[in-house]
């Protein structure tokens, strides 16, 4: 996978590039102190991950990250906390805390390889009826019923299907697919994220737990999704 380091701190990009080293299949092409000279790279070569800080001079990281060619995936690594959901919203495959562990940089690339592999074999959506959606992935048809949805994340244009057997990822945006599914079993909780109620095994008021899954809540949608969960009245109290 063919990556580059955006952070405008030397000793940062030093630091994330020591990490890399060693880890299978991370290709660093360049290391670049703003999002210009990054977007100059990527617009004349191919470059499958981003490392990227958020606050920089000039082009902050959340709004670069939102001008990248859909194949391009982003793992944010910053020393602020608190952009961590808009980081979701600009479709990161993670976000990563300063200082960074070897160990956690590990896990988050594994999701980015996850992800790049999905990126590979895009579907395409063929129908939607009243209880399922039939998509063309690989040269075979996947019959997906809704009640097996865990829950349905968007990345760039296209969304990434997740039931207990299956991920498949369709060119096709969250709110198309929002508006084809069943209100009373589905609830937009984020930008990214629609989750079947029925699958939640537990959630507090930032977080909702689906298996392994970690979603986060988006503050614009956090009274609805209580109030559809929960009722109104159990939702007040929170």
């Amino acid at each position: 996978m063919n990556c580059i380091i955006v952070d405008d701190e030397p000793l940062a990009r030093e630091g994330i590039l020591l990490l890399l080293q060693g880890i299978p299949d991370v290709v660093v092409l360049g290391s670049f102190n703003s999002a210009k000279k990054a977007k100059d790279f990527i617009n004349d070569n191919p470059v499958d991950l981003i490392f990227l800080d958020v606050e920089m001079p000039g082009i902050n990281g959340l709004t670069f990250a939102t001008s990248l060619p859909k194949e391009t995936l982003v793992i944010f690594i910053t020393a602020y906390s608190e952009y961590a959901l808009e980081s979701y919203e600009a479709d990161a495959i993670d976000y990563l805390v300063k200082p960074v562990e070897r160990e956690r940089l590990e896990r988050a690339i594994a999701k980015a390889f996850f992800y790049h592999g999905l990126l590979g074999k895009k579907g395409i959506t063929e129908s939607i009826e009243s209880d399922f959606m039939l998509i063309k992935a690989e040269r075979r048809y996947h019959k997906i019923f809704f009640n097996d949805i865990l829950y349905i994340q968007g990345l760039k244009d296209y969304v990434v299907i997740f039931t207990e057997r299956n991920k498949i990822i369709t060119a096709m945006n969250l709110k198309t697919v929002s508006n084809h599914l069943e209100t009373r079993l589905f609830v937009r909780v984020s930008k990214s994220y629609l989750v079947n109620i029925n699958h939640i095994d537990s959630f507090d008021i930032h977080t909702i737990y689906i298996k392994s899954a970690e979603i986060p809540i988006g503050e614009v949608f956090k009274k609805a999704f209580l109030e559809i969960y929960l009722g109104k009245n159990l939702s007040d109290k929170i």
